[in-house]
């Protein structure tokens, strides 16, 4: 993703009327299935919260129960969660760090191996991409090439 690119969804396109699937970007996040349920939802949480601050227009407006208590914005866009095998990560990774019109967060094993961020920062920092070991990712963009990245996947089960 290059630095430069603002994501999202631009105000006017915001119909949360209609289906998911008439949005202009799809939003899926693709977890190691071979980790742990709390293991994988730690991975969905951190790439989910790191797409939402850099992705605009993701989050719906507030919603009011009949009691009057606010209930804050989720995806009105939606969000598909997949699961795919380590080899697969991987490849996913690699493809969508070749869009340009794809947004991706991404986050490594280290993420889960350390307790403080520093120490998370030097573990990166110190190791070939090849080997930081792909936990999940999170890919925002133009539907078709979302689609052409993750063909094939399937729903975490």
């Amino acid at each position: 993703m290059a630095d430069d690119v603002m994501f999202g969804f631009d105000p006017g396109e915001i119909d949360t009327s209609a289906p998911t699937r008439s949005a202009r970007l799809k939003w899926v996040i693709v977890v190691d299935d071979a980790l742990s349920v709390g293991r994988q939802s730690n991975a969905v949480a951190c790439v989910a919260a790191a797409t939402q601050a850099g992705v605009s227009g993701l989050l719906g407006p507030d919603a009011v129960d009949a009691d009057g208590a606010r209930h804050p914005g989720l995806p009105w866009a939606g969000c598909t969660i997949l699961g795919a095998g380590t080899e697969r990560m991987t490849t996913v990774l690699a493809r969508a760090s070749t869009r340009p019109e794809v947004f991706v967060a991404d986050m490594a094993g280290a993420a889960q191996e350390t307790r403080v961020y520093d120490e998370y920062l030097e573990t990166v920092g110190r190791t070939p991409s090849s080997e930081l070991g792909v936990r999940a990712v999170s890919l925002v963009g133009p539907r078709k090439a979302v689609d052409k990245i993750i063909g094939g996947l399937s729903l975490l089960a």
